[in-house]
């Protein structure tokens, strides 16, 4: 083994690697003997292509160039697209009109062009039994910032563009609009102002001739998602009533009963539609995904109540979809990226629908990642999964240990998995210790854990981070003195929040188009997220003050630290004159800062050329500023840094 100083081994974990691994698989639909998904492909501009694979496998895109199945409610989209009966209907990024496209026809649009240009968007829908109506989710963009947004619930035609017939309007935000089986009932979600969903989410039934509604499950201190029809006239969901997001069933006659009750997350934070963890097969059996100390598993209900884990190696799930007496999903393993699998629950059959990307890695270049529990302030516990530097070919100079990359995950509701990520596996072969951190108020740990960042956003998460980093250190796992943080969006305000922190432990940070003043975001965001910092820091303009202390600007004078900030220029979440403020600042004080801006991308990188630079610029960043050298052979441009060594 070639012995190199940490950070500077060469690695096959390129960027360009990274790049072949960042086509994201989504939802995806059962069509008869036909599997449909979508994929968003960074190589194509970021779009969302959507895949057809027939039984005898040939598969096949089904959107013509120029379109993509992508939608912008809520600015984070989800459930841009659903079928019955062979047909297909999608909302297009380019004009968010809704789209219907038929077998072997080009794609047709079924609603009218908005007044102004994205005015309507389209989201989250459902098919009648009959194939003749729509309903689903409808955002007018009707004036100009949050105020001037409605979302409701919508009938149409599901082949013309007539005016749409409003079945849900008044509360702030509605999803999940589902169809019973019989066409009798509609069940949909909805909450307000300042919850976000996975807060307070009220789970509604309408009976669609008498318009009667009743009240099935939510409302303060329960979040509710995921509603699905049953073949018996059952509704299904999940609830964290029980601090985990359970599965319930509701009828009519007998109202709600629990069917899975488990000390597991079976849901996820619903920052996008269309979210599925659980599939019903034909015979009442419940295939359903659950979160536990990092990682997913599979596991299957029985009809008589039993519940056992699958013997299957995937440890992050997503897309759950019935096929017969088969589920159908999204996995992916500590050492192999996301494919597509059907399994027989019954049997243990294990059929690859879309193979997941060979690399052509050996396993010696592989980080494993192991899930931690650590001490934090004031006596409580955080969690992370620690990936240590692994390459067959190099060790690190005797008597040295690794610098380490702390990752702040988004949200802040997000959480760390412990699938395959070759964008961490591309720091671990270079000599980096991987920290995923998974602060107080990440999902996957229970309702409780997720409240104790209420109100403590920029103080509880921070907190979890340097903890994290000093208990490694003190275990001699890294180098206490060559420690950096990465954030993207509330992971990227973190990084900040604890750069400008007086203590800070950390050596240097990126920020991926993170906020620097709150006071600046609560004013310019959008919608969905308009209030939402109510709950993590108070309501504004009442504590005005708690906005002021906690944004990274107001404590600029202590963030010393050099700082590398990526923005793009159509970020409509966090506007770009978050990070040309914090640029600015750290330029008039003379500190270490890079600032790269990416036209054309919006809250998270989704062009091929940009992904590569992002991560190759980070990475010289980190060189530069901690002292060590690139591989030469890998011709990595570096980043420039203003004011280094002046």
């Amino acid at each position: 083994m070639t012995v190199a100083p940490f950070g500077s081994w060469s690695s096959p974990i390129t960027s360009a690697l990274v790049l072949e691994d960042s086509v994201r698989l989504g939802a995806l639909f059962v069509d008869g003997d036909a599997v449909v998904w979508e994929e968003a492909r960074p190589s194509e501009g970021g779009r969302v292509q959507l895949v057809r694979r027939a039984a005898d496998g040939t598969r096949t895109d089904l959107l013509p160039d120029g379109m993509s199945a992508r939608t912008a409610v809520h600015e984070y989209g989800g459930g841009a697209w659903w079928m019955r009966g062979g047909v297909l209907w999608f909302a297009n990024w380019a004009d968010q009109r809704l789209y219907r496209l038929r077998p072997g026809a080009a794609p047709e649009p079924i609603t009218a062009p908005p007044a102004t240009p994205r005015a309507d968007r389209w989201a989250d829908g459902d098919t009648s039994v009959d194939g003749t109506s729509i309903v689903c989710v409808r955002e007018c963009h009707g004036g100009p910032g949050a105020t001037g947004v409605r979302n409701e619930i919508v009938r149409i035609a599901a082949d013309r563009a007539d005016e749409p017939e409003v079945l849900v309007s008044g509360p702030d935000f509605v999803a999940a609009p589902r169809l019973s089986p019989d066409g009798a009932r509609m069940a949909w979600l909805q909450w307000n102002h300042p919850s976000m969903p996975w807060d307070d989410v009220e789970l509604l039934v309408r009976d669609i001739a008498t318009g009667a509604q009743t009240v099935v499950a939510g409302g303060p201190g329960e979040s509710v998602g995921e509603p699905r029809w049953q073949p018996d006239g059952a509704l299904s969901f999940l609830s964290d009533r029980t601090d985990w997001w359970n599965l319930y069933h509701w009828l009519p006659d007998s109202g709600v009963e629990p069917v899975v009750h488990t000390d597991a997350e079976l849901g996820v934070a619903a920052w996008q539609f269309g979210v599925s963890r659980s599939a019903t097969l034909d015979d009442g059996t419940v295939v359903f995904a659950r979160y536990r100390d990092g990682r997913d598993g599979l596991a299957v209900r029985a009809v008589d109540g039993a519940i056992r884990d699958l013997d299957q190696p995937f440890t992050a799930l997503s897309a759950l979809c019935s096929a017969g007496d088969a589920v159908v999903f999204v996995g992916g393993t500590p050492t192999s990226a996301a494919g597509i699998y059907r399994l027989d629950p019954a049997t243990g059959e294990l059929t690859v629908l879309r193979r997941p990307p060979e690399f052509g890695i050996e396993p010696g270049y592989l980080s494993v990642p192991e899930h931690l529990t650590y001490p934090t302030r004031a006596g409580a516990e955080a969690h992370a999964l620690f990936y240590p530097p692994t390459n067959p070919g190099f060790t690190g100079p005797d008597g040295q240990l690794p610098p380490v990359r702390v990752q702040v995950h988004g949200g802040p509701t997000g959480t760390g998995h412990s699938s395959l990520k070759t964008s961490y596996q591309y720091w671990t072969s270079r000599g980096f210790a991987v920290v995923d951190v998974n602060h107080r108020g990440s999902t996957g740990y229970g309702r409780r854990y997720r409240e104790a960042l209420r109100g403590a956003w920029g103080v509880a998460d921070v907190e979890d981070c340097m903890a994290a980093v000093s208990w490694l250190a003190a275990r001699g796992r890294v180098d206490g003195a060559r420690l950096t943080i990465s954030g993207s969006s509330a992971g990227g305000y973190t990084a900040l929040a604890a750069l400008a922190h007086k203590d800070t432990p950390f050596a240097a940070g990126t920020d991926r188009y993170g906020v620097a003043d709150l006071e600046a975001f609560v004013k310019d965001t959008h919608k969905f997220e308009s209030h939402y910092l109510d709950g993590l820091i108070g309501p504004y303009p009442q504590r005005r003050d708690v906005y002021v202390e906690r944004s990274p600007i107001t404590h600029i004078a202590d963030l010393t630290r050099p700082v590398l900030v990526l923005q793009g220029t159509e970020d409509a979440v966090v506007p770009p004159s978050q990070s040309r403020l914090i640029v600015d600042a750290l330029r008039g004080q003379g500190v270490p800062v890079a600032y790269l801006l990416f036209d054309g991308e919006q809250h998270g990188f989704r062009l091929g050329a940009n992904i590569c630079r992002a991560l190759d610029a980070e990475l010289s960043f980190y060189g530069q500023v901690l002292g060590f050298e690139l591989p030469a052979a890998e011709g990595i441009d570096p980043v420039e840094v203003e004011n280094l060594g002046g």
